[in-house]
């Protein structure tokens, strides 16, 4: 469930891995042994039989505890300072499908005797470093050695989305609601594709609530919006201009020619690393295909030659040859302030240098003022914080990596943790936790009710 929809996910969306999920496979060791232990203790009728513990001090009769069946209440927390919280429907939908133990090699389903209360995707929690005040995004309550197993995967699937919707949410702080293209997918594995863009459009939906804006979520893949009905979107790599013989022009005359019109058209414009120059002859010989069909009143194949915009994307190791040299490289090489100053103005001013009819002046001139300027390239909240304090002519921000960041000298760790705070003695719940940790409550916690899932 997402604070936009109040709907939450089912495994028809996540398609989980459940019989091999029952069975332990994607738990860390030590869940799976002591689930088993607890399951053997239960069919031995084994019953607690330590020593001098303090809560005989406080009436209980611990000889009455069958172990193997304790009851346990455990709490999913994290430390960020801030975080935006995503992957509880996925959490959720494992505990409906997996809680349980295997008998004569069958999975018996408990699912039903858990009490469980979650936040819905989109909420922020905030830690202020006491590691005795956290703010739960799950509480389950039930018999422990059946959810034992799902610890490993339920934080994961919390931690990575977590991350994520966090990361794309102070980067799009940064950019001050400019559109943020969602880049990450080459850097990572193909199968986590789906949860990221979920926790990309979590994200942008929580910043627009927050902001009052209306920016779109823009993902390059089709598997990233897999899970919120969004499609890919992308227009031409260098790998396509290495296909033209280097040609940038050639590459998006026939790029526009082929393609949907709806596709925005946005030349990559760095593969000779003379942005302004390819900008400029792809700026031309796009307008005069587009001049072209509007004379011949071919209104619809005009669209497919309107430029959206061109992309900057020089490596850091590089100086574009569009920017005389200042010695110093954080200001010199890659896509910096300068070069996208040069390429505005260079834009702008481009229709001038045609030769045009005065009655094509103003349709010109509008043409190039359209042109969006996209950047990418090594771009992370701090560098796109820099841009928009220095008010660069950026339109669109394209992020990979770093929206995949965790750790902890960037401020980007999301790691999730669960402890077990209280068990069931008796009837009643009592406090029991590791020192340093209790158990702690969320105002944004709400009953699930797993058999809708």
């Amino acid at each position: 469930m997402s604070i936009f929809n109040q709907t939450r996910l089912t495994n028809s969306t996540f398609k989980l891995d459940i019989e091999r999920m029952q069975r332990g496979w994607y738990s860390d060791k030590y869940f799976v042994n002591i689930a088993e232990t607890l399951h053997a203790l239960a069919l031995q009728n084994y019953h607690f039989a330590g020593q001098s513990n303090p809560l005989e001090k406080q009436g209980f009769n611990l000889a009455t505890i069958a172990t193997g069946d304790i009851e346990v209440e455990m709490q999913f927390f994290n430390r960020r300072s801030r975080a935006l919280i995503a992957g509880v429907d996925k959490a959720l939908s494992m505990l409906r499908h997996c809680t349980g133990y295997i008998e004569n090699d069958q999975f018996v389903e408990t699912w039903s005797h858990l009490q469980v209360e979650a936040v819905q995707d989109g909420v922020m929690t905030y830690y202020k470093g006491d590691p005795t005040q956290v703010q739960p995004v799950m509480r389950v309550r039930g018999r422990y050695r059946d959810f034992a197993l799902l610890e490993t995967p339920i934080l994961g699937a919390l931690t990575r989305a977590s991350r994520i919707a966090t990361n794309v949410y102070n980067t799009q702080e940064a950019a001050r609601g400019k559109p943020v293209l969602f880049f990450p997918a080459r850097f990572d594995a193909h199968e986590v594709q789906a949860a990221d863009g979920y926790a990309y459009d979590i994200a942008v939906r929580r910043f627009n609530q927050d902001y009052h804006q209306e920016v779109g979520s823009f993902v390059s893949t089709d598997a990233q919006g897999d899970w919120w009905g969004g499609f890919g979107g992308g227009t031409v790599a260098h790998a396509a201009i290495a296909c033209f013989l280097g040609d940038t022009v050639e590459a998006m005359l026939a790029f526009a020619a082929v393609r949907p019109a709806e596709i925005p058209r946005i030349a990559l414009v760095d593969f000779n690393n003379d942005s302004v120059g390819t900008t400029l002859a792809v700026l031309q010989a796009m307008f005069n295909r587009y001049k072209t069909a509007l004379e011949l009143g071919q209104a619809d194949e005009a669209k497919k030659y309107k430029m959206f915009g061109v992309r900057l994307d020089t490596s850091g190791n590089m100086r574009d040859v569009s920017i005389p040299p200042l010695g110093e490289k954080h200001l010199d090489n890659g896509v910096n302030p300068r070069l996208c100053w040069v390429m505005r103005q260079s834009i702008d001013k481009a229709w001038q240098q045609w030769q045009l009819d005065p009655a094509w002046h103003e349709r010109a001139a509008d043409y190039c003022r359209q042109v969006q300027i996209v950047v990418s390239g090594g771009f992370d909240p701090k560098k796109i914080k820099w841009f928009e304090e220095l008010n660069v002519p950026v339109d669109v921000y394209g992020v990979g990596s770093s929206l995949v960041s965790n750790d902890s000298a960037s401020g980007t760790n999301t790691d999730f943790t669960a402890d077990v705070v209280r068990v069931k003695i008796d009837g009643t719940w009592v406090d029991m936790s590791k020192i340093g940790r209790r158990a702690n409550n969320n105002p944004d916690l709400l009953p699930v009710d797993l058999n809708e899932l």
